[in-house]
This record gives C-alpha cells, sequence and structure tokens, in this order.
C-alpha cells in the first residue's frame, strides 16, 4: 500500500531503436532503471513500469522533438506530466561520464530539482504539418544551392568552347542553356564532353528541385495562412517567415508562458554587457536560430519600407546605440507584436 502511494519521478535516456528509462523517489534515491524497445508496445510497457513503483508525478525525457517524439505522445495521451529535459553539456559528461544509465538518471533529477522545465512540443496539430513540409522543403533548397554552386564551378573550369557561352548568366538562363547541351555518349573521354553532360545533369537536377519547391510553396501557403492569418498580416511577415514563427512556438503555444519566453526562446531578449561605467545591452547569442533569423528579415524589411522604422533608426543612431544594437531593439519589438499574433491565431484554432 505504502508503494502505491509513493511519489515517484522518471527519467529516459531516448535512442532511435531503444529507450532506456530510470525511475527515483522524492528524495532523488535510484529505484531501478531499465531499457525499453522505442516501439509502441515499449512505450506502453515503460509507462506500466513506472508506475508499478508508485504514483507517477512527470517523466523527464530527452530529445522530445528527435528520438523521444513518440514516447512523450504517449506519455501526453495517458496524462503524465512530460518535461523537456536538455542533453547533459560536455563538461558535465567528463566529470560524471556517459551511458544510458546515467543520462536517464540524470534525466530524472534534473526532473525532480527542477532544473528541467520545458514543456515540449505536442506535434499533434497544424504546426506539425508545416514543420515536416518545411523540412522537405529546406531541404529541397539547400540541394538546388549546392547544384547551382557545382554548375558554376564547372563552367569557371571548362573546357573555352563550353565556358564561352555560359559564363556571366543568370541562373535561369544558365540552367536553360544546360539543358539543351547535347552530349555524344561515345566521346566522354574528352572533358568537353564529360563536362556538358554533367552540367546537363545538374541542370535537370535543378529545375526538378525548383518543381518540388513550387509543389511545397503551393501546400504551405494556404496551411500558414489558416493557421496564422493575422501573423500572416504583420509587416514584413511572408509564408517562410510566418512558418518559421508557428515552428518555434508549436501547436501548444501555452509553453509560452509569457512575451519575454518567446523573446528568449527566439534569441532576441537583451542580455546585460555592462563594464565599468558604461550600461549596455547585447544581443543573445542562443534560442532557436531559425526563428531569431526570421525576426531578422523582419527587421530588415521594416528598416527598408516602414517609415515609422526608419524614424525609430534614426532616433536611435542620434542616442549612440550601433546598428547591432539597433537591431537587437528591433527584434525585441517585433517579439511583442509575434506574440500577441500568435495568441489570438491559436485561440482561433481552438475557441
Amino acid at each position: 500500500m505504502a508503494a502505491t502511494k509513493r511519489s515517484v519521478i522518471g527519467g529516459v535516456d531516448t535512442h532511435r531503436d531503444t529507450h532506456h528509462g530510470a525511475i527515483i523517489d522524492s528524495t532523488g534515491g535510484l529505484l531501478a532503471d531499465a531499457e525499453f524497445p522505442a516501439t509502441g508496445d515499449g512505450y506502453a510497457d515503460l509507462l506500466a513500469w513506472m508506475r508499478s513503483f508508485g504514483r507517477l508525478v512527470a517523466v523527464g525525457v530527452e530529445g522530445t522533438g528527435s528520438y523521444g517524439a513518440g514516447l512523450a505522445r504517449h506519455l501526453a495521451r495517458h496524462k503524465v506530466t512530460v518535461i523537456e529535459v536538455d542533453r547533459p553539456d560536455r563538461r558535465t559528461r567528463r566529470a560524471k561520464g556517459k551511458s544510458h544509465p546515467i543520462d536517464a538518471i540524470a534525466a530524472a533529477r534534473a526532473t525532480l530539482a527542477g532544473t528541467a522545465m520545458g514543456i515540449p512540443k505536442t506535434r499533434t496539430g497544424p504546426v506539425e504539418a508545416i514543420r515536416a513540409l518545411r523540412v522537405a522543403r529546406q531541404g529541397a533548397v539547400k540541394a538546388r544551392t549546392a547544384a547551382i554552386n557545382q554548375m558554376r564551378s564547372l563552367v569557371a573550369a571548362a573546357p573555352e568552347e563550353l565556358r564561352a557561352g555560359l559564363t556571366k548568366l543568370s541562373t535561369a538562363v544558365l540552367v536553360s542553356r544546360c539543358a539543351t547541351l547535347t552530349v555524344d555518349p561515345t566521346r566522354l573521354t574528352d572533358p568537353a564532353q564529360a563536362t556538358a553532360a554533367a552540367l546537363a545533369g545538374l541542370a535537370r537536377r535543378v529545375t526538378a528541385l525548383t518543381e518540388e519547391i513550387t509543389t511545397l510553396d503551393r501546400h504551405l501557403a494556404p496551411l500558414v495562412r489558416q493557421t496564422a492569418l493575422r501573423t500572416s498580416a504583420l509587416f514584413g511577415v511572408g509564408t517562410d517567415v510566418a512558418a518559421q514563427l508557428l515552428t518555434t512556438a508549436g501547436d501548444n503555444p501555452e509553453r509560452l508562458h509569457s512575451e519575454a519566453a518567446l523573446a528568449h526562446l527566439c534569441g532576441a531578449a537583451p542580455i546585460p554587457a555592462s563594464s565599468g561605467r558604461v550600461r549596455r545591452h547585447r544581443l543573445h547569442r542562443g534560442g532557436d536560430r531559425g526563428a531569431n533569423h526570421a525576426l531578422h528579415t523582419i527587421a530588415l524589411c521594416r528598416l527598408r519600407h516602414d517609415p515609422r522604422t526608419r524614424a525609430y533608426q534614426q532616433r536611435r543612431i542620434t542616442e549612440g546605440l550601433s546598428k547591432q544594437e539597433i537591431l537587437r531593439c528591433l527584434k525585441r519589438y517585433i517579439v511583442r507584436d509575434v506574440y500577441t499574433t500568435l495568441r489570438a491565431d491559436f485561440a482561433a484554432l481552438n475557441p
């Protein structure tokens, strides 16, 4: 009977094929640890095993955005409080070592101590759908850029009969011309023929990737507008920027308990950098760098096209602020707009 009333805390070190769980009591003492397969049945067995030791208060899980996503969803469905735990830094691992049991126990004790307090994203709504489409789009954009760079590199070193007609061209014209190059497969020992074949293949790859990106954009644009109508309407916010901000917030924006929390998550929170008689703040270099880049894009757009922002910049310059400091301030102000509109958008989705 006592065991059923005892409060216990779980910790899980997640991996692709297996998850290692640990269970501790309310004083941090280790009760047990065990390994389970990373499958639906394994999640159920892990939860039943943890509950067999007493009343399960919370479970700290590493990697809720990757290998631990399935487990986090399973625990949430069964009304278990899930805490997102950061992986130990290198200094801690050098001092304490690393193994699956050590990491699982550390996750449980971080949850008990309150040093881990993150609420994981639910990944069960439209924002997760947007994130998945953006992963594919970002991969396609990166591959297309690599292919275009390879084309220009090949052209720079190509035999003169090829190079003369392919230099100083825009990307679109270069791809179009390379796609029409004729190749004699019986003469591929000739560097000119081999280079032409390579350029033609790369041009086809660029064309296919461009079509893939266009298709993904057609999927993303209406989904983003439907999910975040107010955020998409902000000055300087396009589909990709809105999609990044949504992805950063997640499907459960209540995890962002304040405007300041969103600023910290986006790497836009002011960090004191005073010394001696100088009182100043600096740019925060942590947080979600994708979200920070989205804020940077909005700030640059407003500096170019928004008269109020340009006037603000001039006023702050006269006060002695550098361009970096002005950008930091602008990002923080933009977070205020984004926080308000994101909350309103999610409230509209879940009336």
